[in-house]
Order: structure tokens, then sequence, then C-alpha cells
């Protein structure tokens, strides 16, 4: 007799199922370098995870095999050794558009409320050139002839949103949301004038969000958003800029490519307390934005017009970000047309900036 009990079954059939597992995995099915791309883009961390999960999913084998029986097994192999099922295959994922993650409109997408989301984009610009500063609001605030605005400036933006309230009026389908944003313009190159901040808009907003599902044009309508908007620069006296304004925005988007329409109404105010009566001519009653997102890359043209025969004014503001090093983002803006910021609503400019972004925005 020897010292070790014989093995209650050959090793050969374990060899096998190994074989088996092994090879059901290698021929796993493997997900698009597109798919793990559109993950990688995605600003906020639990939708970029559950994107990884689901493009990952993808990678799951579609059955496990049974180990091959072998004619050459010992008598002491277990005869009924026990089959591994085959597993079901998962449904193919569909990844969260932009208009849903923005603003949390499939189901996949929620994250309930009071949390910090971005809302516009969150940019720096440390170089951004005007074609025409402008110099005409603060030429009573310049001691010398000689001193003006430079050309050449900065530009930051910090935008976020929270949810105030999912699901209002006992309807899932309704969501409150309240946003802040602050953008300011720094002419922190210009030390003849001691770098001021020559403008900063601070836009307070309220916006209840109805989901939608329905079809025009080949786009699916996604939302609707109703919203009270509040923008003004904080300035006294001469420089004081503001305005309120209610409006009706509608999220439409297809494939890659959403849209968004915004009429708004500005809300009347008495001709004491009115800081800038003829914005409207300028800022027009309403604004179209597109965005298109080619993996890692998005791009955005905004557009802005009074609709006038006559004095026709409008904007048009082009945005692109590129990936630069783990979320950290490149980004080029360009503008052309009347309103850039509130003190600059009657003064048309052009002007290019290049700096970074953290988040993306809508």
């Amino acid at each position: 007799m020897t010292a070790f009990n014989k093995p209650p079954f050959s090793a050969l059939p374990l060899a096998l199922l190994c074989a088996g597992l092994l090879s059901g995995t290698a021929h796993a099915q493997t997900p698009a370098v597109a798919d793990w791309e559109r993950c990688s883009a995605i600003p906020a961390d639990i939708d970029r995870l559950t994107c990884y999960d689901q493009v990952a999913g993808k990678a799951q084998p579609e059955a496990v095999a049974a180990p091959l029986a072998d004619a050459g097994a010992t008598p002491h192999a277990a005869p009924d050794a026990p089959v591994v099922a085959a597993l079901p295959q998962p449904d193919d994922p569909q990844l969260l558009s932009t208009l849903s993650r923005h603003w949390e409109l499939d189901d996949a997408a929620k994250q309930g409320a009071y949390l910090f989301r971005p809302h516009r984009p969150n940019y720096f610009l440390p170089l951004k050139y005007s074609s025409s500063p402008n110099d005409t609001p603060f030429k009573g605030t310049f001691t010398s002839p000689g001193l003006g605005l430079d050309s050449l400036e900065t530009e930051l933006q910090l935008s976020f949103k929270i949810k105030a309230m999912e699901g209002m009026f006992g309807h899932d389908d309704f969501d409150l949301w309240v946003g802040y944003t602050i953008t300011s313009f720094w002419q922190a190159y210009n030390d003849t004038i001691s770098s001021p901040f020559r403008e900063t808009n601070y836009e307070p907003e309220a916006m209840l969000v109805w989901r939608t599902n329905y079809e025009i044009a080949g786009f699916r309508g996604r939302f609707i958003n109703f919203g009270f908007n509040h923008q003004s620069n904080g300035r006294p006296e001469s420089l004081s800029r503001s305005w309120n304004r209610v409006y009706a925005q509608f999220g439409f988007e297809r494939d890659n490519l959403a849209v968004l329409i915004r009429p708004w109404y500005r809300l009347p105010e008495s001709t004491a307390n009115d800081d800038n009566p003829d914005i409207e001519d300028y800022m027009g009653s309403g604004d179209l934005q597109l965005t298109y997102r080619d993996g890692s890359h998005a791009y955005s043209v905004l557009l802005r017009n009074n609709f006038k025969r006559e004095d026709n004014r409008g904007a048009l503001k082009l945005n692109w970000s590129f990936p630069l090093y783990g979320r950290l983002k490149g980004y080029v803006q360009y503008f052309n047309g009347y309103g850039e910021s509130l003190i600059d609503y009657n003064h048309s400019q052009q002007s290019f900036g290049l700096g970074f972004s953290l988040t993306e925005g809508m």
C-alpha cells in the first residue's frame, strides 16, 4: 500500500474542464474601441463607470461549454460530472446620450437630488483676444487719455446645477433644478490699470424639466425646460446691467447631435429701474444651440438674432473641447457679434480664446 490515497477521479477530465473555460473566455465578444472612447469622454464619475460596466458586459461569454468526455478516462472518473450551464447573453447595452446624462432623462441616468453637477461649460481661457475692446462704459474711470482696455485678457466660467426635487407633482417625468453660473473677464495682462476684472456676470436660474418622448423630423424630443433666469453684473449706476427672463427650452437629439431651442420673454421693469431698456434689440428673444460629440471631442454652436429686417443684430459662438490629459480637456472658443458679456450687450466684437476645460455643459 502506498503512503497516499489514490484520488477519486483522474486529473484528465479536470484539465479538460479548465481548457473549456479558458477557450470560452478567449472567444468572448470584444468591445469596440469606440465604445471605450465614448465612456472615457463622460465627465461624471458615476455615469462614466456605468458606461464602462455596460460596455464590459459585451465581453461576457455567450456560453461555457461542458467538458468533453474522454474515452481514455480511468474507471475512477466520476460518471456524472456536473455540466456548466450556458450563460444567457446580455442585451446590447445602450449608452446614455448627452442630453440624458445632462438632465438625467433615463432611469439609468438618475442620481437623486442634492448633488452638484455641471450646468454650462466650466473653463478657463488664459489667452483671449478681442478685435474691439469695449472702452466706452469705462471712459469716466480712466484718469489719463492714454489708458484703456487691452485686446488680450483672460476669461473664467464656473457653472453648476442641483436637482432640488425629483418627481414633482407626483409624476416621475418632472424634476426641479436650480443652477448658478458666474463668468468673469479679467484684464490680467493690463498692468497699466492694475489688471482689473473688467466684468463679471452672475446668473442664477430655476428650471422645471419635463421629460418627453416624441419624434419630429427624425429627431427625438427629450425634454421641455420651463425656466426663470436672472442675469446681472453687480455694478452701480452707469455700469449696471441686468435683466430677468422666463423661457421654454426644447431639447432634441438624433444620434450624437443635440439641438436646444430656447425662446424667452423679458420681464418688464419700470423705466427708472431699467439699466438697459434696449437689450432685446441686441440680444434678441431666444437662442439656438447645437452640440455634436465625436468620441472624446465635443463641438457646439450657439446662435442669437433679433429677427429684425432693419438693424439686424445677433451673435455666433463656437466651442470645441478635446482631450489633453486625464480629465483635463483643451478648450477653444470663438465669438462674433453682440452681447459676449452684459456690459457689451450693445457692442459688437470678435474674440478668440484658448484654454482648458474640466467639465462640459449645455
